[in-house]
């Protein structure tokens, strides 16, 4: 597979008030829309982390949402980002 536009991948953890709130049904939904990939799950320590991977734009507007937007009943106080990378392809 060769593209314009280079593939990277981002792992991600959200903290706040994330869990109970539908945080993950909204995060699937969201990547589906943009157009990403990726997996995400909730923590024993009441975060939700996960990793979200595609063409750099789609990846930065994925970045953007979980910092700012997240489900409607949640709070976000602050998303870390980490690992980012470019790849070869979508591992999802």
């Amino acid at each position: 597979m060769s593209t314009a536009r280079s593939l990277i991948s981002v792992d991600y953890e959200v903290f706040g008030k994330v869990q109970g709130v539908c945080f993950r049904m909204y995060t699937e939904g969201e990547a589906k829309k943009i157009g990403v990939v990726g997996w995400v799950k909730n923590t024993s320590k009441g975060t939700v982390t996960g990793q979200v991977q595609g063409p750099e734009d789609k990846v930065s507007s994925m970045k953007s949402w979980l910092s700012k937007v997240g489900s409607p009943s949640s709070r976000i106080d602050r998303t870390n980002f980490s690992n980012e990378k470019t790849i070869s392809k979508l591992e999802y």
